[in-house]
């Protein structure tokens, strides 16, 4: 390289460095800025032999990421330092112990988690990547900054991949959809979140960006002249009020146009709504709720508005702290237009997220809800037992998730994502409301536990220390933190099912002359096709596994060691089939609708689901009901099209499956039958009883009882203890 373009170079670094310090949104003291020089030069030294592949010296990376950090995220200079270094100790000769002596503890901490992320990203496979996602979250614990200059870093990267293969541009590209546009999303980075989704479009889908993107530039012009007429029509009203305040037009991301013409199965020019006008105006702090509502009234005064899209934001902002008031108004030409109404000081909120929102506070304010905004993402987090796929698909789903507004019976207001229901909301209030949960009340009418709630309602949970979840707990709620309470709660059942199993199937085995060790609980999973021993002693608690099926495993046992040995050759020939085979041991049946019922059913060709996959169910014409995955290929279409002929499919365990079974109890009238019933039914803790009424017409007593069962061995041995009751004639299943 010659001296001359090296020279150009060092100008130019010279030049980045000083353009730092200017766009800080913060203002930095003396301090600041030594710490801030003293972390660039340890950088331009620690990468001075290094280049990106582009051919630019590397440098410029870590210095494009603090300037992100600096004025677009508007961190402090603690960040500013330990963006500049994020890469130092990953990729040069300088160690975390020299950063520490060299920076203290705080830079150091930031910087190892930035390079522990950095590490485990390199990971190929789903699941191994979905667990490095979730320990990635975790260093949230430790510092949110990890985190925040992490999808700084990610957002230059994304800027600069030209230059990359194509596979490796759609790998990160995927995983910028997948991970980091989210967390954006929910830590307030609008800005960033809407550059990373944009961006993610042009590496995965570059035909469907590209014709987006010049409609957006041929549309520019147009939409210029719509703003112009819009703020002409409102400007004198606006200007009589003496408000100081400027109006803007701000086109949708390329990203949210696409998702929207998905949705609604429209063409680019059918979407209505491709930008927002934005009216921002200056005011102070005590004024600003009345200014907002002064401007809404104006501009509902001059254009018509959908009183179905009204966002009040600023009465209750999102827990990301966004503020602001949308409205939807009928404009010019008959064309339906979002107009945001914020204060300047909202508006520095949305771009730059909570670093802004803080800004306005004191420092003990700040530090307390930097605490209450981890504490969210914390709960998100504390089921350590979840699946990581699960877990990531879980999480993702409550970043995204928009809001909704409820209060408590006294009146607090508690945020919960849309589509949460009421049991949601008393895993809300505390793990012990939820667990306990026996019914709720909403707007003081009792109501199932899988209402959907909206925002104004209020939400009183019933409790009683006799109630425990049940599987069924897991289809009514759809928060993270409800959902893995549930999970943990019904494990513990299980394994206490499980332990009166274990008992009862080594005293049934002793019977038949067996001794429950470690080669007949072997034998015992594999003649039984359960995946694991504890799945085996809670079907045995259960009552699933009987006494005539223990026979049949005592008098096949020599087979059962044969088959025991050749599902281990097959194990370690066929990796493919025995993942389908785990899979049908946990989800061995497939249930339709609402009742779930059991229905015959074929395997779609074009998606071939396996049991375990989410599903749907599509009515043929000629082939009965056709199985398809709910991300085939033709899924879209055929939801779309025939949405009359979709029925709701899922795959279950039949061990966690409850059954509907109705009994007819005939008998003669005396005092005191009817408590016997009941008892017998009550006491056993399998059984719940949905409804019962009692007859008795001249000395004849009959019964109706609705229960729910887990299977017919535990219906058949509360029938047994119901004939045995004095007075009892016939029992029977009807």
């Amino acid at each position: 390289m010659t001296q001359d373009v090296l020279e150009k170079e060092n100008k130019e670094i010279a030049k980045q460095y000083k353009e730092l310090l200017k766009i800080s949104y913060r203002t930095l003291s003396t301090d600041d800025k030594k710490l801030i020089r003293k972390a660039f030069d340890i950088a331009v030294d620690a990468h001075k032999e290094q280049r990106r592949k582009s051919g630019e010296a590397y440098i410029f990376h870590p210095i494009a990421v603090a300037k992100i950090v600096a004025s677009e995220i508007g961190l402090d200079a603690t960040s500013i330092a330990a963006a500049l270094l994020h890469d130092v100790v990953e990729d040069t000769s300088y160690t975390l112990n020299d950063i520490e002596q060299l920076f203290g503890a705080t830079v150091a901490h930031i910087v190892d988690g930035l390079t522990k992320i950095s590490a485990i990203e390199q990971e190929r496979d789903v699941s191994l990547q979905a667990e490095n996602f979730r320990k990635m979250l975790l260093t949230l614990n430790e510092d949110v900054r990890v985190i925040i200059i992490k999808i700084a870093d990610r957002l230059h990267n994304m800027q600069t991949m030209e230059s990359m293969r194509q596979d490796k541009q759609i790998k990160i590209a995927s995983e910028t959809l997948y991970i980091y546009a989210p967390l954006a999303h929910r830590i307030g980075l609008y800005n960033i979140k809407t550059e990373l989704e944009d961006l993610g479009l042009k590496y995965t889908e570059p035909e469907v960006y590209n014709d987006i993107f010049y409609k957006i530039k041929e549309s520019k012009e147009e939409q210029d002249k719509y703003i112009q007429e819009f703020n002409t029509i409102i400007k004198s009203s606006l200007d009589k009020e003496q408000l100081d305040y400027e109006i803007k037009g701000r086109p949708k991301s390329i990203f949210s146009i696409r998702r929207k013409m998905l949705m609604q199965n429209v063409s680019y020019e059918e979407v209505y709504d491709k930008f927002a006008v934005r009216i921002i105006y200056k005011c102070d702090l005590e004024q600003e709720k009345f200014i907002a509502w002064k401007i809404y009234s104006i501009v509902t005064d001059h254009f018509r508005p959908n009183p179905t899209r009204l966002r009040d934001w600023i009465s209750s902002p999102k827990s990301t702290g966004y503020e602001a008031l949308h409205i939807t108004v009928m404009g010019p030409k008959g064309r339906w237009v979002e107009v945001q109404i914020r204060s300047e000081r909202m508006n520095e909120i949305a771009e730059k997220g909570f670093a802004a929102h803080y800004k306005y506070k004191n420092n003990e304010e700040e530090d307390q809800n930097l605490e209450l905004w981890l504490n969210r993402l914390q709960d998100a987090l504390e089921d350590s037992e979840t699946n990581a796929v699960d877990f990531v698909e879980q999480f993702k789903l409550n970043l995204y998730a928009k809001e909704i507004f409820v209060f408590t019976p006294n009146g607090d207001l508690i945020s919960l994502p849309k589509g949460a229901t009421a049991l949601d909301f008393a895993f809300s209030i505390h793990t012990e409301v939820g667990i306990k949960t026996r019914g709720t009340k909403v707007n003081g009418k009792l109501m199932p536990l899988s209402t959907q709630l909206k925002s104004g309602d209020q939400v009183e949970v019933i409790t009683s220390e006799n109630a425990k979840p049940n599987a069924n707990w897991l289809n009514y709620t759809t928060t993270a933190k409800a959902k893995s309470k549930i999970k943990s709660s019904l494990k513990e059942e299980k394994k206490k099912i499980a332990e009166d199993g274990k008992e009862i199937l080594t005293r049934k085995l002793k019977s038949l002359k067996i001794n429950l060790d470690e080669k007949t609980i072997n034998q015992m999973v594999v003649f039984f096709k359960v995946k694991t021993s504890l799945d085996l002693f809670y079907r045995v608690g259960n009552g699933i596994i009987d006494n005539q099926q223990l026979r049949n495993f005592a008098g096949s046992r020599s087979n059962a060691f044969i088959g025991f040995f050749k599902n281990k050759i097959r194990k370690q020939a066929d990796p493919v089939e025995i993942e389908k085979d785990e899979l049908s041991v946990k989800y061995d049946q497939l249930v339709f609708g609402k009742e779930e019922e059991k229905l015959d059913y074929t395997i779609a060709n074009c998606c071939n689901p396996i049991p375990g996959d989410p599903v749907f169910g599509f009515i043929t014409v000629s082939d009965g009901i056709k199985i398809h995955k709910n991300n085939c290929p033709n899924a879209l279409q055929l939801q779309s099209n025939f949405t009359y002929r979709i029925i709701q499919a899922k795959w279950i365990d039949s061990s966690q499956q409850d059954f509907k079974a109705q009994l007819k109890i005939t008998g003669i009238d005396n005092l005191g039958l009817v408590n016997s019933v009941t008892k017998v039914i009550s006491n056993h803790m399998n059984i719940d009883i949905k409804s019962l009424s009692f007859d008795s017409d001249d000395g004849v007593f009959t019964g109706n009882i609705i229960v729910i069962v887990k299977n017919k061995n535990i219906l058949n041995e509360v029938i047994t203890k119901i004939k045995k009751i004095n007075g009892i004639d016939k029992v029977t299943r009807v």
